[in-house]
């Protein structure tokens, strides 16, 4: 089995001081993989570098088969790679709907050639992301607002919309970078369902960064917990979390 995502030896130095420190680990297809950590643990920095974000000073990534060190994000989403932000990053003067549109795979409506010599064709093509669009919001709740703003969504919507954005760009793996954080605990639980629910009959991967540790175990197969830049442990929940230098390091201080 080709892992969807395999990270081997990722490191990543700023002046000086290693953040991501050789760093390696795979994700099969269909996994929910958790990553989890102390502050300062390297987290963002690494999935910095798995989106396409910063380069590594080191170590290679591969995607989807594909030797991806170093592509930026746009070529890794076209590998099927996207991810999400902590602080939602929405376009908030266009509307949920738009959102969602602007997210697709080779729209046609943003080329001037489609749009001058075959429109009947860039109409049909623009009907069809419609449609899709429409039930990406379905999927994750979000059709009662899908003529509003996106500024006008609560935190926890505006987290659905990223995810919606992901799915609308048709990627074979997600990344989720605290997609629980600051939002109501209703809505967390929500959101819990519908990973499990994309992950189940749709087949999507996941990579979940989260310090709500019952959200992480409730939801990961695999858990891969960072301290000082470097992977301290990993393997199911209940494995890492016996672990005496986990406890130590952050099972304990959040305890």
């Amino acid at each position: 089995m080709t892992p969807r995502l395999m990270a081997d030896g990722l490191t990543k130095r700023f002046s000086g001081t290693t953040v991501v420190d050789n760093v390696s680990f795979y994700v099969d297809p269909g996994q929910i993989v958790g990553l989890t950590g102390p502050n300062g643990a390297g987290k963002t920095t690494l999935f910095n570098l798995l989106s396409g974000v910063l380069k590594p000073d080191a170590g290679t990534l591969t995607v989807n088969g594909v030797d991806a060190t170093n592509l930026p994000p746009y070529r890794l989403a076209r590998l099927g790679l996207v991810r999400t932000f902590q602080l939602a990053r929405e376009l908030d003067r266009l509307s949920v709907l738009e959102n969602v549109q602007l997210a697709a795979r080779n729209n046609v409506g943003e080329s001037l050639t489609g749009a001058l010599f075959r429109p009947a064709a860039t109409r049909q093509a623009e009907q069809a992301i419609t449609q899709r669009a429409r039930e990406v919001l379905s999927l994750v709740s979000l059709s009662a607002h899908e003529s509003k703003p996106a500024a006008a969504l609560s935190g926890g919507q505006k987290k659905l919309l990223e995810l919606a954005r992901c799915l609308m760009a048709e990627a074979d793996i997600i990344l989720l970078d605290e997609i629980a954080a600051g939002v109501a605990p209703h809505l967390v639980e929500e959101i819990a369902v519908l990973i499990r629910r994309l992950n189940r009959e749709h087949g999507k991967t996941f990579v979940i960064i989260e310090h709500n540790i019952g959200f992480i175990r409730n939801l990961a197969s695999r858990v891969v917990v960072m301290a000082s830049g470097k992977v301290l442990a990993e393997g199911s929940f209940d494995h890492v979390a016996a672990d005496p230098a986990v406890v130590a390091s952050y099972l304990g201080q959040a305890a």
